[in-house]
């Protein structure tokens, strides 16, 4: 087995560790998580694939040494991926506190009562006494049938601080939140999100936002980290595609793939990606990233490609209360 190597990185004083597994930084909560996730849920089984794909891929992953899982009461696969974990489990692979399991309270289960429960559902269908890390999705409320509502985040960080208490979730945090409420958020509770989820990729880099979070000491995970590099609709999305000459470049000087050339953009920037796959040689990939590093004028250089463009992008809640994003 390798040796231990603890580094100290990322700005704000994490330490990194890293040994034959994915690395980890410390939350300022004292936990730790590692620095990858595989990313489930819409997106990771193509439409043509059955559910059972995301038990596959989880399995995989945690094969391939990823030792944590995202996934969320939305995806609508929590079953899949707690069986995934189970069958990795039973074969000896890993140990559940070897494992960080995040999973998220939908925007329908604000109310402070709601979240417990929402949480023990949760637990149930994933199989597990606890979750490692459970955000809430969106600032937004909503009623059942998808129309707005009008509970403030305030009062759902509430039973997310009972949720930590009761020790269900071992580190709580949010999703989609942007500046002016991850400051609201910490100036009114008791317990401070270990963790902000939003959307970072080339093509929105979020700069600020993750500066700002980054200063405040909440790490930042990325989803969609590939950007629209993924997609098909070339025709109407920004660049870059995964053939981009100045990522091909990169790739090529080190001996990787454009796609984790990407990711390790977002690894450098000191963030957490959550990179999806069903297929299990690019699931592996996506973990093989802590060999080389990238230099300043590379990062910089991605950077460039930003144009504040969303992959994810609910325009359908734009009027609702705590919208986080922009009202264009």
């Amino acid at each position: 087995m390798a040796s231990l190597m603890i580094l100290s990185v990322f700005g704000f004083g994490f330490n990194v560790v890293m040994a034959t597994q994915a690395p980890t930084v410390v939350l300022n909560d004292g936990n730790k998580i590692p620095m990858v996730a595989l990313g489930t849920g819409r997106g990771t089984a193509k439409e043509s694939e059955s559910v059972d794909e995301v038990r596959k891929a989880v399995f995989w992953a945690i094969e391939a040494g990823y030792r944590h899982i995202d996934t969320a009461a939305i995806y609508d696969d929590e079953p899949q991926v707690g069986q995934g974990i189970a069958d990795a489990i039973a074969k000896g692979i890993v140990k559940r506190e070897e494992l960080f399991v995040t999973t998220k309270l939908w925007n329908d289960r604000h109310a402070r009562e709601r979240v417990i429960p929402s949480l023990k559902e949760s637990l149930a269908r994933l199989a597990l006494d606890y979750v490692d890390l459970y955000l809430i999705h969106f600032p937004i409320a909503t009623k059942a049938d998808g129309s707005r509502d009008d509970i403030d985040y305030l009062e759902t960080w509430q039973g997310m601080e009972e949720a930590k208490e009761l020790g269900l979730a071992k580190s709580i945090g949010v999703s989609n939140f942007n500046c002016t409420q991850i400051d609201r958020l910490i100036a009114n509770s008791k317990i401070k999100p270990a963790v902000n989820q939003i959307e970072v990729n080339p093509t929105l880099t979020q700069e600020p936002l993750v500066s700002h979070c980054q200063k405040l000491g909440v790490v930042v995970m990325a989803y969609s980290p590939f950007g629209f590099m993924v997609t098909r609709k070339h025709d109407h999305t920004p660049p870059p595609r995964a053939d981009d000459p100045n990522l091909v470049k990169i790739a090529e000087k080190y001996g990787k793939t454009t796609g984790q050339i990407v990711l390790r953009y977002l690894i450098d920037r000191e963030l957490i990606p959550v990179p999806k796959s069903t297929n299990k040689e690019r699931i592996a990939q996506n973990i093989a990233l802590f060999e080389f590093q990238l230099t300043a004028d590379e990062i910089a250089s991605i950077n460039k490609f930003n144009k504040d463009i969303r992959v994810i992008n609910p325009k359908g809640w734009k009027d609702y209360p705590n919208y986080p994003f922009e009202r264009e």
